[in-house]
């Protein structure tokens, strides 16, 4: 009967035919249930009705840039039947977005000395929102990159003004107030402080005065957290960090992601712009290589387990829907359809479903229940718990000691592996499971040890 029962758990481990489906069926989201909000406890977002809501974003920046309507259908199909989410835009874009027409032939200001908007622009912008909301995708609308406020590598021109930017704002938040699927996301990887902190508050609080139904936060520049700056500014709602393309270890999240989850004046928090996948790391390909599936999944767990709200996937070739013809930004090398379909992005809905089963509500960081040293930042285990549950990522394949919190029911715990890869599940059979544990993963790859209270 034992060996039946290891002949068994071998061939789940081995055949992706018992994997979960890797496809979303239905809406994206419910959000029927209305707008969203902060939880009480200031840990995660829920709709209205009080339903956690979980952010799982993909980076699409160039989106109402470069894409024509046929395109962003099937764009935002494709990202609908993976789980996302949630869709990040920006309304003036990077790539000369002032100058370079959309490929409706518009562009975003009528005057850009005045920042005047364009209505034929900004009309078809709604009709993108309403077709994401068809498909139950929320908008996280950019309203500027951060070039227009501080111009640095971009391309620019600065155009903003503390003026400038809260009369802005206020149009777009006048504008866009009675659509159900938006958040606010202001910043567009830059620094908040010194001479841009009046511009960019000032936009935050022309945006938070005109609209009062939508969540806001704040993009930084790499390395860097929105709170920051702006943790105790009444038009930020949820933090976001930035942890970029050269971080391949756990210490940033300790650094940005803990340290605002332990802020006294405590709100959500999620990763805004890991590294994407494709993307050569460090801009330095040859030497360092390319982001992979393995790091997008570090990246998504570290943050989940250290308590983020959410996660932002990318791709480097889909940010910039890069497309033959077109001149590619830092060394990227896909076209962006081909490349929606690429490992990471397959792999993410199986993290929202494992975040949904498990709950946003009452889940906190655990580990302090690690007794098996992680060996480097590059593969730091981490684990989350609530009442009946805990979780344990393990980057790399091995042996794990862990000690078993008191849960609130009584019975014996049930312990399971789950792939991060294909979302199967392997049921571990162990006997006499006690305060302490001591387990081994299927294979070298990493895993996550689910232990719950029956």
């Amino acid at each position: 009967m034992r060996y039946l029962a290891i002949l068994l758990t071998y061939l789940i481990s081995i055949q992706p035919s018992i994997a979960q489906t890797d496809t979303w069926e239905g809406p994206a989201t419910n959000n029927k249930s209305g707008l969203l909000q902060v939880s009480p406890d200031g840990r995660y977002l829920e709709y209205k009705n009080g339903v956690p809501f979980f952010y799982l974003a993909d980076t699409a920046w160039e989106l109402f840039h470069r894409l024509n309507d046929e395109e962003i259908e099937d764009y935002f199909e494709n990202r609908r039947a993976k789980g996302f989410t949630v869709i990040q835009a920006v309304l003036l874009p990077e790539l000369d977005g002032l100058n370079t027409p959309n490929r409706q032939g518009e562009v975003p200001l009528k005057d850009i000395e005045n920042v005047i908007p364009n209505e034929a622009y900004f009309k078809w912008i709604d009709k993108v929102i309403r077709l994401a909301e068809s498909k139950g995708l929320y908008m996280a609308l950019l309203p500027t990159w951060g070039d227009k406020v501080d111009k640095q590598q971009g391309k620019g021109p600065q155009i903003f003004t503390p003026v400038y930017a809260q009369a802005y704002g206020t149009w777009l938040g006048k504008r866009y107030k009675n659509f159900k699927n938006i958040i606010w996301i202001h910043g567009g990887h830059r620094w908040g402080g010194d001479s841009s902190y009046p511009i960019w508050d000032a936009l935050g609080k022309g945006l938070k005065n005109a609209d009062k139904n939508h969540l806001m936060t704040f993009y930084p520049l790499t390395g860097h957290s929105s709170s920051q700056w702006f943790n105790n500014a009444t038009w930020l709602d949820f933090n976001m960090i930035h942890t970029g393309a050269c971080n391949q270890d756990y210490e940033i999240y300790r650094n940005l992601l803990v340290k605002d989850y332990n802020r006294e004046n405590v709100k959500p928090v999620l990763d805004g712009g890991s590294g994407y996948e494709n993307q050569p790391i460090c801009n330095a390909p040859d030497s360092m290589g390319w982001f992979n599936d393995k790091d997008i999944r570090k990246a998504m767990y570290w943050s989940l387990f250290s308590g983020a709200c959410g996660y932002t996937y990318g791709c480097h070739d889909v940010w910039q829907m890069l497309s033959p013809g077109q001149i590619p930004v830092n060394g990227a090398r896909g076209d962006w359809k081909t490349s929606l379909d690429l490992p990471g992005a397959r792999q993410v809905i199986h993290a929202r479903r494992l975040m949904e089963r498990f709950g946003l509500a009452n889940s906190i960081p655990a580990n302090e229940l690690i007794m098996t040293e992680s060996g480097s930042p590059e593969e730091k285990i981490v684990a989350l718990k609530n009442e009946n549950q805990l979780m344990v990522y393990l980057p790399q394949g091995g042996h794990l000691k862990l000690t078993i919190p008191p849960f609130k029911a009584s019975g014996t715990p049930r312990l399971e592996w789950m792939n991060p890869r294909n979302g199967s599940y392997i049921q571990i059979d162990i006997e006499n499971v006690s305060k302490e544990i001591t387990v081994n993963t299927p294979d070298q790859e990493d895993w996550i040890l689910i232990v719950s209270a029956i």
